[in-house]
C-alpha cells in the first residue's frame, strides 16, 4: 500500500521534491515534544503554491493524512506524523516576495525562518516585532499557525496583530487569498484571523503578508535578583509605570543552574530565589534615569535583592542568554512541559496556587519554571530523572496535568498560551473552551476540511465510542 501510493504521487506530480529514506522520516516527522515515535508515509517539499496546491488534491483523493511542517519547533505535537501521514514541508518555499515601502509589509513563503524575515525587514529600515529563542529555526508559517508569542508580546503583542494578508490552501484544495493587506476590511467574516492559531487543521498557510514597524528607541538590558515570588509582580508593576517595557521575563534559580552548565556565564553572584531580565527604551538619560530610580526604589521596599544594567550589546546578549538558554538546556533531560496562561491581574494568586500544586505532586522531581510575567505566560517544565521510564514519567505528569487544567479553570486561563494544542493538550482543551465552543470549532474544521485530511488527531480529542466529545 506504501509504495503504492508513493508511486501514484510521484506519478502525479513528478517535479515534486519527495524523501523516504528512514532518517529523513524520522527528521521530518517528529517536533520538540519527542514523545511519538515518527512514522510518515514520506516527505513531501513543494515549492509553490501550485505544487501544495497538487498535493492536497492528491491527498484528498487517496485519503491520505497531510501534516504540514515548518520548523516543528513545537512543544505540543502539532507536527508530529506518527500514523502514516504525508508529511508536508515548506521548507523550500523561503523567499521574500515582495515589499511594499509605502503600506510597510512584506509578503514572504511560509517556510522562511523568522529570524530571516526579521533581517529582511531590518534591510529596509524597518522591524518584524514578534521574536522568541527557536527564531533560528522556526518559521514564520508555524508562528502563523500557533500564533506564537515570545518575549516582547507586552510590547508587539503575538503574531496575530502582525498578519495583513494570508494565502492558504484547505483541506479540498482551494487557494484562498485573505484580506489582502487591507487595514480596513468590514466584508464578514475575518478568515485570515481564523487560520491563525488553527494549527494547520483548518488550511495550509503557504504565503504571508506581514506588517512592519519602526524600530524601536535604543534600549537597555537589566537582570535583577528577587528574594520571592511576590516580588515579581510588585517589581512588574513598578517597572511598567515608570519605563517604556519591552520586555519582561522571569525564571528560578533552578532554571539558571542549568543555563550555566549549559555554557552561560552568572552576572550575579549569590543564590536568589527568583531573576527577571527586562529591556526598556532608553532614548536618553531621563529614561535611564527613571530605570535607576526604579531600581532603587525596588531596593528600598525589598522586592530586588541585586541587579546588573548592560553596558554594551555583548553584555545585553549575555544577560538575555540566561533566559533565552534555558529551553535549550533542559532539553537534554526531556522535559514535559506546559505553557499556560492567565490574565495579568490572576498572575499573582495564580503562581502560588501552581507552586502549591507543583510541591505536592513533584516533590520527587526537578521543575524548572520560567514565563513571560507581562503577558500572563508560564512555562512549566519537568525534568524527567535520569534511569526513569519515560511511559510512567508522562503518565505520573499526565496526572498532575489535570490538576493544572482544573486550576487554570478556577482562574479563566489557558492550558496553551503560544505552542498550540496539538497531540498533547488535546485532552484538555475543554479546560479552555466551553462544550458549545468546541462544537462550534469541529463544526468550522468540517466546512474547511471536509475530508479530515489536514493534520488529523490535533487539536481534538477523538470522539468517544458513545459519540460524545
Amino acid at each position: 500500500m506504501t509504495q503504492a501510493r508513493l508511486a501514484s504521487l510521484a506519478a502525479a506530480l513528478p517535479d515534486l521534491r519527495l524523501l523516504t529514506d528512514p532518517s529523513d522520516l524520522e527528521h521530518y516527522g517528529r517536533d520538540w515534544t519527542r514523545r511519538w515515535t515518527p512514522a510518515p508515509l514520506a516527505i513531501a517539499l513543494p515549492a509553490s503554491v501550485a505544487e501544495v496546491q497538487a498535493v492536497v488534491r492528491w491527498a484528498k483523493e487517496h485519503g491520505v493524512a497531510i501534516v504540514p511542517s515548518g520548523g516543528r519547533t513545537g512543544l505540543s505535537g502539532g507536527a508530529v506524523a506518527a500514523h502514516g501521514e504525508l508529511v508536508l514541508s515548506l521548507e523550500r518555499m523561503n523567499q521574500v516576495l515582495a515589499f511594499d515601502a509605502v503600506d510597510r509589509t512584506l509578503t514572504v513563503q511560509a517556510g522562511m525562518p523568522l529570524q530571516a524575515v526579521q533581517d529582511a525587514a531590518k534591510a529596509q529600515g524597518l522591524i518584524y516585532p514578534v521574536d522568541f529563542a527557536a527564531r533560528g529555526s522556526c518559521s514564520i508559517g508555524g508562528n502563523i499557525a500557533t500564533n506564537a508569542g515570545g518575549i516582547r508580546v507586552i510590547r508587539y503583542g503575538n503574531t496575530r496583530e502582525w498578519i495583513a494578508g494570508l494565502t492558504v490552501v484547505t483541506g479540498t484544495g482551494e487557494v484562498l487569498e485573505l484580506n489582502r493587506g487591507l487595514i480596513k476590511n468590514s466584508s464578514g467574516y475575518d478568515l485570515r484571523q481564523l487560520m491563525i492559531a488553527s494549527e494547520g487543521t483548518l488550511g495550509i498557510v503557504v504565503e504571508a503578508t506581514l506588517k512592519l514597524a519602526d524600530p524601536p528607541p535604543p534600549s537597555q538590558v537589566m537582570l535583577l535578583a528577587l528574594p520571592d515570588m511576590d516580588a515579581l509582580m510588585q517589581v512588574f508593576a513598578l517597572f511598567r509605570s515608570r519605563l517604556a517595557l519591552q520586555a519582561f521575563e522571569f525564571f528560578t534559580d533552578v532554571a539558571l543552574r542549568h543555563v550555566l552548565a549549559h555554557g552561560a556565564q552568572r552576572a550575579i553572584e549569590g543564590d536568589h530565589p527568583f531573576y527577571v531580565v527586562t529591556e526598556f527604551d532608553a532614548a536618553d538619560e531621563r529614561a535611564q534615569e527613571a530605570a535607576l530610580t526604579a531600581f532603587e526604589e525596588g531596593v528600598e521596599q525589598g522586592w530586588i535583592s541585586d541587579g546588573v544594567i548592560a553596558q554594551s550589546d555583548a553584555q545585553a546578549a549575555a544577560l538575555w542568554r540566561l533566559r533565552e538558554g534555558i529551553t535549550e538546556s533542559v532539553a537534554p533531560r526531556r522535559p514535559y512541559k506546559n505553557d499556560v496562561s492567565v490574565r495579568i491581574s490572576a498572575v499573582p494568586d495564580f503562581l502560588h496556587a501552581m507552586q502549591a500544586l507543583l510541591t505536592r505532586e513533584y516533590p520527587q522531581f526537578e521543575v524548572v519554571w520560567f514565563g513571560h510575567i507581562g503577558d500572563g505566560n508560564l512555562h512549566i517544565n519537568v525534568l524527567t530523572p535520569p534511569g526513569t521510564d519515560d511511559a510512567a514519567f508522562i503518565a505520573q505528569c499526565e496526572h498532575v496535568t489535570k490538576h493544572l487544567a482544573a486550576t487554570l479553570q478556577q482562574f479563566g486561563g489557558s492550558i496553551s498560551a503560544e505552542h498550540g494544542i496539538g497531540l498533547v493538550k488535546r485532552a484538555y482543551l475543554e479546560s479552555t473552551r466551553s462544550a458549545a465552543e468546541i462544537a462550534l470549532m469541529r463544526g468550522v474544521r468540517q466546512v474547511f476540511d471536509p475530508h479530515g485530511i489536514l493534520n488529523p488527531g490535533k487539536l481534538f480529542a477523538p470522539p468517544s465510542p458513545d459519540g460524545a466529545h
